[in-house]
């Protein structure tokens, strides 16, 4: 009977073979040229080159990630294909405050403030509740759209000149 028991560190063969191949590296790298035709060498210096960082010799690099510089927001209203209805900064795209929403069906769709009696977790602060409460469960038709409703909105909330 052969008891096989797990022991700690690798095998001896594993050793041997790693211990085998770190000496005859050179060796190893020589034959894979020849078989490969240089092949072998030029990918490894391919590689090598790829991990490299870009060196900013005669390059423009621009940083995608950094902020405008503008310290004000610009902000208008955005009706999205999901029907949120938020305020956004223009030269950010970030949201700056979430209105409400569109909701319905095709035939009948009514905007909806954000507050927590209709639902939402974050409600609109109250001085936009002032400002645009009146607006809450408007229906929206031919004679009243989304373009009208987020120029209502724009009208109360954007200040002049800041579209």
């Amino acid at each position: 009977m052969d008891i096989f028991s797990k022991r700690d560190g690798p095998r001896l063969e594993d050793v041997k073979a790693k211990r085998i191949m770190s000496e005859n590296a050179g060796t190893i790298r020589k034959l894979a040229d020849q078989l490969t035709n240089g092949g072998y060498s030029r990918n490894q210096a391919e590689q090598a080159r790829r991990k490299e960082p870009p060196k900013p010799d005669g390059l423009i690099i621009h940083d995608l990630k950094a902020r405008p510089s503008v310290d004000a927001p610009v902000p208008y209203v955005k009706i999205s294909v999901n029907n949120r209805v938020v305020l956004v900064d223009k030269s950010t795209a970030r949201q700056l405050e979430m209105l409400g929403e569109v909701r319905g069906n095709y035939l009948t769709k009514t905007f909806v403030l954000a507050t927590k009696e209709n639902g939402f977790f974050t409600p609109v602060s109250d001085e936009i509740l002032a400002l645009i409460g009146h607006l809450d469960h408007r229906e929206l038709s031919a004679e009243f759209t989304t373009d009208d409703l987020a120029a209502a909105l724009e009208a109360v909330l954007v200040p002049e000149g800041a579209v």
